[in-house]
């Protein structure tokens, strides 16, 4: 791993942005020497105690699975067995997720076993650390779970390439080929690999993949929450917005932390803006091109003057999705667990992914929301009755639509984004014959919310491309705060102001891709 950059784990310090790190920079893993020395420990135990012929029933080390957990193993067929348990449990459908997400997975998945207390052996987790340092990446279906006893159909898939099972596929630098040929040109024994008692399980029994959703998905909506007060400022500043709802007296008397955050970043991003009423009657600006005589508002609408209040209770609702998925990440989430000190393997319900369910649902109303009040800006700045600027921020108007369609379009998403946001884990449908009960659904809220992202971003795309157009109707960009300026001048640098009308779509892709994507604009926040 000379010259890689390298996370250690150690089943209790991973973060959300640890995850974001492996997932999409690529950084490679290793794993401690003391979880070493644990996971050794208990194997040892394992192999003292519950493998030999006469040993008692455990589940999932000498009997089936499920509703068959009756059903006992006898020991030379206990290696069939866990060989059975994966490939049985390949039968998830659709498209595949991305290798981001598998990556995130198998880094969880990692983590969670690291700890020891999931009995599998230290060469599986080498194996399979071994796949995600050179770039095995297993084609796993999206769909097929229900988010309690685990993920397990997606990881199933994941440890078909990892037995080199020969119908399993994997990604290798960027080619789709079989498993056995995916290990072996990744410099991996491609022979079939044989699992021992209790390795299957702990291998797919657990909340993994929808976590690893949850950590990536988590990390975008923090950064849209920023994002989404940067284009609120340039919005309020193209409004002649009034800055009075911000002050830090209003906000301190409701004391919810993310209002007084969120009203101090729109105060510190208009900071000496001379396009807010407040600061416009310091210097006595009387007139301009469009307001012959310009009034103060006294109250602006709620989708400017309540920011604080919308924006401020996302950020609250993201601080808790996070504290949730920082515990999470550290868990041991399979079942049974093995305690060699105490010389008990005892049965729960870890892999029941409840906690991941509700805040996942949780967060993607609060992404919802920083889409529904951006479109409620989006169409002040294009009615001409709201805004007394040009119909649709075009300046020859009814021969050009302007940003009419772009308006239709942000309806729409948030639209879908509100059937998106309707909560998964207030389902459930029992399997394995009524055994498993009540499941979380929590892998569909992990789903939903990637969809509600997507949208989020182009509804906020299309709010950014508005908002400098209403700038430059009004009078150019003179005026901005420095902040805003700085925004505005990103976007300007790639699409250029609508003077007549064109295909607007490029010009909201190019947009994302400043903000979002490899030019994404940090130069507001640290």
């Amino acid at each position: 791993m000379q010259g890689k950059q390298v996370i250690v784990l150690d089943g209790g310090s991973l973060t959300i942005e640890d995850v974001v790190k492996v997932a999409r920079e690529g950084w490679e893993v290793s794993i401690s020497e003391r979880n070493r020395l644990e996971i050794q420990k208990v194997r040892q135990y394992i192999e003292t105690h519950w493998t030999k012929d006469d040993a008692p029933s455990i589940y999932g080390f000498n009997t089936g699975v499920g509703k068959l957990k009756d059903m006992h193993i006898a020991p030379e067929q206990n290696d069939l067995f866990q060989t059975n348990i994966i490939l049985s449990h390949c039968g998830g459908v659709g498209e595949p997720v991305s290798e981001e997400v598998v990556r995130a997975t198998m880094l969880v998945r990692l983590n969670s076993c690291v700890q020891g207390a999931s009995g599998l052996r230290m060469e599986v987790l080498d194996r399979l650390m071994d796949m995600l340092n050179r770039g095995v990446h297993p084609v796993v279906p999206a769909l097929g779970s229900v988010g309690a006893s685990g993920d397990l159909g997606p990881l199933s898939y994941i440890m078909a390439v990892l037995i080199g099972h020969h119908e399993a596929e994997a990604v290798y630098k960027g080619k789709v080929m079989s498993a056995p040929e995916a290990l072996a040109a990744a410099g991996i024994e491609p022979q079939v690999f044989q699992l021992k008692a209790k390795d299957a399980l702990a291998l797919v029994n657990g909340t993994t993949m929808f976590a690893a959703y949850a950590a990536l998905n988590c990390h975008d909506a923090v950064s849209l929450a920023k994002q989404a007060d940067i284009l609120c400022a340039l919005s309020l500043e193209a409004m002649r917005g009034e800055l009075a709802a911000f002050d830090p007296r209003i906000h301190t008397a409701r004391r919810h932390r993310g209002q007084i955050c969120c009203a101090e970043n729109i105060r510190r991003l208009t900071e000496n803006s001379m396009r807010l009423t407040e600061e416009a009657r310091k210097v006595h600006l009387k007139h301009d091109a469009l307001h012959p005589v310009y009034k103060p508002r006294i109250q602006d609408n709620y989708s400017l003057r309540c920011v604080p209040q919308v924006h401020g209770a996302s950020y609250d609702t993201m601080n808790y999705v996070k504290g949730v998925l920082s515990t999470e990440l550290n868990s041991v989430t399979d079942n049974p667990l093995v305690f060699p000190d105490d010389e008990e393997v005892l049965s729960g319900g870890n892999f029941h992914g409840q906690p991941l369910a509700l805040a996942l649902d949780f967060l993607a109303i609060a992404v919802s929301e920083l889409a529904n009040i951006s479109e409620r800006r989006i169409e002040r700045l294009v009615n001409p009755f709201l805004s007394g600027l040009p119909p649709f921020l075009v300046k020859n108007p009814g021969l050009n639509s302007g940003f009419m369609i772009a308006q239709y379009t942000a309806a729409s998403l948030v639209s879908e984004n509100k059937i998106l946001a309707s909560p998964a884990s207030v389902d459930s449908i029992p399997s394995s014959a009524n055994q498993e009960d009540h499941v979380s659904m929590g892998s569909i809220s992990a789903r939903k919310l990637e969809g509600i992202l997507e949208n989020t971003r182009n509804v906020l795309a299309i709010e950014l491309m508005s908002a400098a157009q209403a700038v430059d109707l009004a009078e150019s960009a003179g005026g901005l705060s420095h902040n805003t300026k700085k925004a505005y001048t990103a976007i300007r640098q790639f699409v250029p102001a609508l003077e007549n009308d064109r295909i607007i779509y490029t010009d909201i892709e190019k947009i994302k891709e400043i903000f979002y994507g490899k030019r994404y604009f940090t130069g507001i926040f640290s």
